[in-house]
């Protein structure tokens, strides 16, 4: 059985690379108080029909749709950063002169 749901992606205000994703019809009116608070102000970023043929960048459409109905919301949380790059931001420089 093939499954479909409009979904409205929101972008985070607050967090580069965060979204979430809600039932259009729904929109962000069940997110909790807490989850709103760190996510910030979301910013439409598009809205989709989702489908089991969808291509998303960081899931499956059966990871957002199972959370949506389960929860009343997916959150992709931002891509990891390489941990060599965090590294080399935290290590202090010397100087050689």
């Amino acid at each position: 059985m093939k499954q479909h749901l409009i979904v409205e992606v929101f972008r985070s205000s607050k967090h580069d690379g965060m979204y979430l994703y809600v039932e259009k019809k729904v929109g962000l009116t069940d997110i909790p108080e807490d989850l709103m608070a760190r996510f910030g102000k979301g910013v439409s970023a598009m809205t989709m029909l989702l489908t089991s043929e969808s291509k998303l960048a960081r899931t499956t459409p059966e990871k957002v749709t199972e959370a949506i109905r389960e929860k009343g919301f997916y959150l992709q949380m931002p891509p990891a950063k390489d941990d060599y790059l965090l590294d080399l931001y935290k290590t202090p420089t010397e100087s050689v002169y």
